[in-house]
């Protein structure tokens, strides 16, 4: 008699493998452009809020002097206005996309008449595309209670624009022609009381 033995192979054949491999690299791509828009939104909600902060510390600080005199990033960084994962050390101020951030005193003019220090500047540099159009949209108190005078949209490749305190909030179609960055190299200045 004659015995039969059976082969039984268990187990996966390639194209099943290469078909689970294919699967996980799509599903790896889609949670990476997932993960990576997330971060651009946290950072650009981070920025607003440091702005805001900023711009409540230098008037806290400020609120007994004449004018804004002497207000620049190593005074900011020395008298404490700025948060603490602003502080790029030795006067150096960034920003949640790192780049750079100025803080200085400005001349404004409101009703015809020039003050000299009168009133200060935020300029925020290295912002991608996404996070300019998003910042400069934002309505960050176009009232004449909030001090915002004008911001000032730009990026290297396109000359910059300034809106005044009647243009703002700045329009998608401005910011979207004004923020024609593709690399980093945009940047918003706003300009307050």
């Amino acid at each position: 008699m004659k015995t039969m033995y059976k082969s039984e192979q268990t187990g996966r054949s390639m194209v099943e493998m290469l078909g689970v491999l294919a699967i996980i690299g799509v599903l790896s791509v889609g949670g990476i452009a997932g993960y990576s828009k997330a971060m651009t939104k946290f950072k650009i909600n981070k920025s607003m809020d440091q702005i805001s902060m900023l711009v409540a510390n230098i008037r806290t600080l400020f609120s007994g002097q004449r004018s804004y005199s002497g207000l620049n990033n190593t005074n900011a960084v020395d008298f404490g206005i700025i948060p603490s994962e602003m502080d790029g050390g030795g006067g150096l101020i960034t920003n949640a996309f790192s780049g750079g951030v100025s803080i200085a005193a400005t001349n404004v003019t409101v009703g015809g008449g020039e003050t000299k220090n009168g009133g200060f500047t935020i300029k925020y540099s290295g912002l991608g595309k996404e996070a300019c159009v998003t910042m400069a949209t934002s309505d960050w108190g176009s009232g004449s209670s909030s001090g915002l005078v004008s911001m000032s949209v730009s990026a290297t490749d396109a000359a910059g624009t300034t809106y005044s305190g009647t243009d703002l909030p700045v329009t998608l179609i401005n910011a979207a022609d004004k923020c024609g960055c593709d690399t980093p190299v945009c940047s918003i200045t706003w300009t307050y009381l």
